[in-house]
């Protein structure tokens, strides 16, 4: 597979909040060749990067796993060997594009809490201005879960005449107020850790607020899983008494068990501090909480109206973060814009990270929407039957790039 990594510099870059940085780049990988007429943008989720692909390449910078191997490369649903594969790390992140932690060139330092507030729509048009200098004038499709299919519906918002179809997976228009809620609590343990210090802490002798930053990623992995996915994975079982743990205890608290679950959290925890910035995490669900498809229109269906293309909507229906019936709302104002529009449910009680693990129900309608789109009828609105013997990742190798 052809793979290109590179970063690109995209000069003075004006933020939706209208704050300006003299110089935004933008850390991205490339699969295939263009053609002209075959490019697909994925759009990454919350704490992701734009190494979608290749699970044997291994970046320091990087995440150590590929996200996405499962779905993109040659003879896979986003076929390299058919189409020219972009993924871009978005702004605000910490892996390869500009954000909290990288050099501010006016003053010599780390931006910290200095970087300007970024939003999904910040994310769409760094990507339009990526494939701009890559040369690529319109999209074949756009494709994404999670917050990156909130990236991908923004697309056809404000970029229509740019793309032809659209695959927003396991997202929605908004947040509901219970993933707000949490999402609020997540960044409140992150901003009373004591090193946090205002999001400067990136002098050689600081030490990064990771207590802060474990407990807002814990609180995220349990918003990814279902309720029957932990009790089948974990049930009420103590850890293995090789485990420690990693938060300390009262006296009274060591008397009782440390279970299963509890170490599955804190080993996946302290393996995301060592790869994340606790800043970028402040800034990416920041952007996910804020984002509304709505602002500006007087409806979802309007700020869609200029979207005459094909969209696949994938949902799964033990999804409490993005659940199966915002996804159906999603559709319906897709509908009401008169998209061609298949809104594919999947049987499954992995929860929200199914878009990740189940590449086997994602794969199939997502590689013949690209094909024939909705027009062909290749996919059309059902419900997949899903095994109740899938096979989970071990307990402490997460899959899981929300």
């Amino acid at each position: 597979m052809n793979v290109e990594h590179n970063t690109v510099s995209l000069g003075e870059f004006e933020f939706d909040c209208g704050e300006t940085i003299p110089d935004l780049e933008i850390t991205y990988e490339a699969y295939g060749e263009f053609d002209g007429d075959n490019a697909v943008l994925v759009c990454h989720a919350l704490t992701g990067s734009a190494h979608v692909a290749g699970r044997d390449r291994v970046d320091s910078a990087d995440q150590a796993r590929a996200w996405w191997d499962d779905i993109v490369g040659p003879g896979k649903a986003i076929d390299t060997t058919e189409y020219y594969v972009v993924c871009a790390n978005v702004p605000g992140s910490c892996y390869g594009s500009t954000g909290p932690k990288s050099e501010n060139p006016e003053t010599g330092e780390p931006y910290g809490t200095d970087f300007p507030p970024v939003t999904v729509t910040d994310w769409t048009e760094a990507q339009r201005a990526l494939l701009d200098e890559l040369g690529i004038p319109h999209l074949h499709a756009v494709v994404g879960g999670s917050v990156g299919g909130m990236n991908v519906i923004e697309w056809a918002k404000r970029h229509p005449d740019h793309v032809d179809r659209i695959v927003p997976i396991a997202a929605a228009a908004r947040l509901d107020t219970q993933c707000l809620s949490l999402d609020a609590i997540a960044r409140r343990a992150i901003t009373t850790d004591p090193n946090w210090n205002q999001g400067h802490y990136y002098g050689e002798d600081d030490e990064p607020p990771s207590d802060g930053l474990a407990l807002a990623r814990q609180l995220g992995h349990v918003m990814y899983l279902s309720k029957a996915s932990m009790e089948r994975r974990f049930g009420r079982r103590a850890a293995g008494r090789d485990a420690v743990r990693t938060f300390p205890t009262d006296a009274a608290g060591a008397f009782f068990p440390y279970r299963d679950v509890e170490s599955y959290l804190d080993y996946n925890a302290e393996k995301f501090t060592e790869r994340f910035d606790a800043n970028s995490y402040l800034y990416l669900t920041r952007a996910m909480d804020n984002y509304d498809l709505a602002a500006g229109f007087e409806s979802d269906a309007d700020a869609l109206a200029a979207f005459d293309g094909d969209a696949l909507v994938m949902s799964f229906t033990a999804d409490w973060h993005f659940t199966t019936q915002q996804a159906e709302a999603l559709a319906d104002s897709l509908r009401a814009a008169d998209a061609n529009v298949a809104h594919h449910v999947i049987d499954s009680d992995h929860g929200h990270d199914a878009f990740l693990v189940e590449p086997d129900n994602v794969g199939p309608p997502l590689a013949d929407f690209l094909d024939a789109g909705v027009d062909g009828n290749a996919v059309t609105d059902s419900v997949v039957e899903d095994s109740q013997e899938s096979n989970f990742a071990p307990v402490h190798n997460s899959l899981f790039s929300q």
